[in-house]
């Protein structure tokens, strides 16, 4: 597929989606940004450590966190720079936050094959793994942090849009 052909299947999608992915695209670029920085000035922005939101959701929520997983997923592939587990669980964790939606981003430790130290990152939003769960069993949590975005919403709204509207 040529450069033109994906511009046109791009601009051929729903406005709502291609919005999506375009959000999507710039939360990675975001995410590889804080990437760079020491790991102790970035912590503090990711929610509370050593803390799990809970596993249960609202059933509105399932379709978001579905699509947000599905728009990181996509994007990380058309990005210029690295967007690999850690990139994709903050820009995920970012996206879920606009919505007012828990999250949990997981990192853990563990040994490849040659024995060589390895990390991974992913993220939970209730019961549903939104990136990283591939592998991740492999892995020994050593870090993760609750964002309790939920707790911003106001009475009467729900994932940023007012009732009634």
């Amino acid at each position: 597929m040529n450069v033109l052909t994906k511009i046109l299947a791009f601009f051929s999608i729903k406005t709502e989606t291609r919005l999506l992915y375009m959000e999507a695209f710039c939360y990675l670029g975001y995410a590889r940004i804080l990437k760079l920085l020491p790991f102790s000035k970035v912590a503090p922005s990711l929610g509370e450590h050593m803390n799990e939101t809970s596993t249960i959701h609202l059933t509105s929520d399932k379709a978001i966190i579905k699509n947000v997983s599905h728009a990181i997923h996509l994007m990380s592939r058309y990005t210029f720079w690295e967007s690999q587990c850690l990139v994709k669980a903050i820009a995920g964790m970012r996206m879920l936050n606009r919505r007012h939606i828990d999250s949990t981003l997981y990192l853990g430790t563990a040994r490849d094959e040659s024995g060589k130290m390895i990390a991974h990152a992913w993220l939970r939003s209730g019961p549903f793994y939104v990136s990283g769960s591939e592998g991740m069993e492999k892995f020994t949590v050593v870090s993760m942090f609750a964002n309790r975005a939920s707790d911003k919403r106001v009475e009467g709204e729900s994932n940023g849009e007012k009732s009634g509207s």
